[in-house]
């Protein structure tokens, strides 16, 4: 059974699961899903065609699914997407995709979303992430798992960010982040890598094996990409195929100090 305050406006034709918790002035449209025991905190709103998983606690003034802020839009059918168990704090903004850039904008599993983070359109995140106070993702930015964002950072439009990156707080990102590296900085430069996450989900040996190839692709002071292919020839290590396979597929550069 949901639980639906007499004073949130629901549209016919939302579709809202059991043990759901809607409370006072949240507005959700004709358009919407959302899924079993998710809770919408006080004047939290959920627009156009947005679909909401499981155990999602989404609190108040956070707005979903309202037009994408791009200047290209026109009223097309595009879609918001966000998985289960994730916590969306007070005041964020997450946009829908556009026709130029498939459609969707997709959240996964997990993700902790504090307050006033902005998604643009198209983004794609992916899961157990967590973005901290005032972290803006621009249109068409991807992230993989596990990616912890410090407050207060822009993401340009169009940059990667790889599983188990950290960007410090106050960053710029403009080029891509490759996994497990960490970043910081205006504009943000690479740091090395992300010796803290990867200790929490992987073995020394692979650690290890991330510090040798870390040297090799951005200290020795070799072509990157160079570098990159002949690592992935040789290497069996599924850490390490990662690691070269972004940065030999990027399309904003890797963002390092270049040695002499």
């Amino acid at each position: 059974m949901s639980l639906i305050s007499p004073l949130a406006i629901i549209e016919d034709g939302a579709v809202i699961g059991d043990n759901v918790k809607i409370a006072a002035h949240c507005f959700i449209s004709s358009q919407a899903t959302i899924g079993e025991g998710t809770t919408l905190a006080h004047g939290a709103c959920v627009y156009g065609n947005t679909t909401i998983g499981k155990n999602n606690r989404i609190f108040s003034y956070a707005i979903l699914g309202s037009e994408p802020l791009d200047l290209k839009y026109n009223g097309e059918e595009v879609e918001l997407i966000i998985g289960d168990n994730n916590t969306i704090r007070e005041f964020v903004l997450f946009n829908p995709g556009t026709a130029g850039g498939g459609g969707v904008t997709r959240i996964g599993n997990g993700n902790l979303l504090m307050g006033y983070v902005h998604l643009g359109h198209d983004v794609i995140l992916g899961n157990n992430c967590i973005l901290v106070n005032n972290v803006n993702l621009a249109g068409h930015v991807e992230m993989g798992n596990h990616v912890v964002v410090g407050g207060l950072t822009p993401v340009h439009q169009f940059v990667k960010i790889g599983d188990f990156a950290m960007i410090g707080g106050a960053s710029a990102v403009t080029q891509d982040v490759p996994p497990y590296c960490m970043a910081e900085g205006n504009r943000a430069t690479l740091r090395g890598l992300n010796l803290t996450g990867l200790r929490r989900h992987c073995k020394r040996e692979d650690i290890n094996i991330l510090k040798s190839a870390y040297r090799e692709l951005f200290e020795m002071g070799k072509p990157l990409q160079d570098v990159a292919k002949e690592l992935l020839a040789s290497t069996d290590n599924d850490y390490v195929k990662n690691l070269t396979t972004f940065i030999i597929n990027t399309k904003r550069g890797i963002p390092f100090e270049r040695k002499i």
